[in-house]
């Protein structure tokens, strides 16, 4: 099945990175219907190792703004919803319920602190492209952030080190007047090869 081209547009042609966001409420469920989405994603052995901690309160957002690079307070301040996309450093204890086809699964991970660690960077990586996508598909606007210092944010919001800051989204819905102009895209020949 091939979806049609509007959609295709909405996602990808005419998307863009949101710098700013009008004065418009993100309603609590839609970020669960976001997340229903994006969990549907696919991830090695299905260790969905993503989480997702949205702040939508100016009180949660503040604990977050002493962890941000200057070039990106502002747009964070007027976002509606900051999402830190984080990783579960031990997603491997759920890995009987969500691959019971390998019941040894939890124990592989467990057993091998490097093997963890880069599944978990990964899938959790792809756990967030999967979740600006399907905010995307839900109407909403992202604006995806590295611009910030992850050992603060992981001490404010993680101090037991369970999860790991990957890296931050705003989401809402885009003031348009805050646009950059759109930077060229490597062409297939710079950045693909096929053996």
């Amino acid at each position: 099945m091939t979806i049609d081209q509007n959609a295709m547009n909405a996602l990808f042609n005419d998307a863009r990175t949101a710098n700013g966001f009008i004065d418009k409420a993100v309603p609590a469920d839609l970020l669960h219907k976001v997340y229903d989405l994006a969990k549907m994603g696919s991830t090695s052995m299905n260790c969905q190792p993503t989480r997702y901690i949205f702040l939508t309160s100016t009180a949660a957002r503040e604990r977050l703004l002493p962890a941000m690079s200057p070039g990106n307070l502002d747009k964070t301040k007027s976002a509606p919803v900051t999402v830190i996309i984080a990783t579960d450093n031990h997603f491997y204890e759920n890995m009987p319920k969500v691959f019971p086809n390998k019941p040894d699964a939890k124990e592989m991970f467990a057993g091998n602190a490097g093997l963890a660690a880069g599944t978990a960077s990964r899938n959790g990586t792809l756990g967030g492209a999967y979740f600006m996508i399907a905010a995307k598909a839900c109407g909403l606007d992202c604006g995806p952030m590295s611009g910030f210092d992850a050992a603060k944010v992981n001490q404010e919001f993680f101090p037991d080190g369970r999860f790991s800051a990957n890296f931050i989204v705003n989401l809402g819905y885009i003031d348009s007047s805050k646009l950059f102009p759109r930077n060229p895209r490597l062409s297939f020949d710079e950045a693909c090869q096929v053996l």
